[in-house]
């Protein structure tokens, strides 16, 4: 890929994300101040690749999983954006203040929703402690009762999968078809493990549609994480 090519797919990613619309070349014909023709010609070479498709019904794209995968990918490290300096102050003031250890884990919880809009999770031990179920079923993308039971199956078996699987990475990221559990679902897990004195097995994170702002969602859930474990060993 060239990188006009992965600056535009990042910019369809980062669009669609705001907009759940597909995106056209003439937005992105502004963006990159080329001709829409030109724009054109470099989504079929993405869409070559596999990295974005052309529903039927638009002349836009919208990113495909394995674009979305690709996206994640260069994002090499979490680096504070520019703007979230008061999130940041915000996750660590909620946590902190938490006073015990439940409460601390539902600040969390209710943090990551507020500033994600998806749903928020943590796991300790096999314990589950979940919000924004009302986030994630107003999502565009579940609006089909087989779409929304897709999700459900998902949320079912969440806990014994983290369990039983166990990620060891800071922070993992689990796109769409990629989920072991309801691979159909349209959803992406973010999730970061931390460390807890209740358990060896300890995540927090969020589950949202494929379409979200992967940047700033997963510098959050890592911020969180690491907020939650110094919390919780005061």
């Amino acid at each position: 890929m060239t990188d006009r090519q992965n600056k535009i797919l990042s910019a369809i990613i980062e669009q669609y994300a705001e907009v759940a619309s597909p995106v056209g070349s003439s937005l992105l014909s502004k963006l990159f101040n080329v001709s829409p023709a030109t724009i054109r010609s470099e989504m079929v070479e993405l869409e070559r690749l596999g990295l974005i498709s052309q529903p039927h019904t638009s002349a836009g794209r919208i990113p495909t999983d394995r674009g979305y995968r690709h996206y994640v990918n260069s994002i090499s490290t979490i680096k504070q954006l520019p703007d979230s300096r008061g999130a940041h102050r915000a996750i660590t003031a909620r946590v902190n203040g938490g006073g015990i250890p439940e409460r601390v884990i539902r600040n969390a919880v209710d943090t990551l929703v507020e500033l994600t809009s998806n749903l928020g999770l943590a796991t300790i031990g096999d314990q589950m402690y979940m919000s924004g179920l009302s986030n994630l079923f107003g999502q565009p993308e579940f609006i089909q009762k087989s779409q929304v039971q897709e999700v459900a199956r998902l949320l079912d078996n969440l806990e014994p999968w983290l369990r039983e699987a166990a990620p060891n990475e800071p922070l993992s990221v689990y796109i769409g078809t990629e989920n072991p559990i309801g691979r159909s679902a349209g959803c992406s897990l973010i999730i970061s493990r931390f460390n807890s004195p209740f358990s060896g097995n300890s995540y927090i994170g969020v589950l949202g549609p494929t379409r979200q702002s992967y940047r700033e969602v997963m510098e959050y859930v890592q911020k969180t994480g690491e907020a939650l474990e110094g919390a919780l060993y005061e």
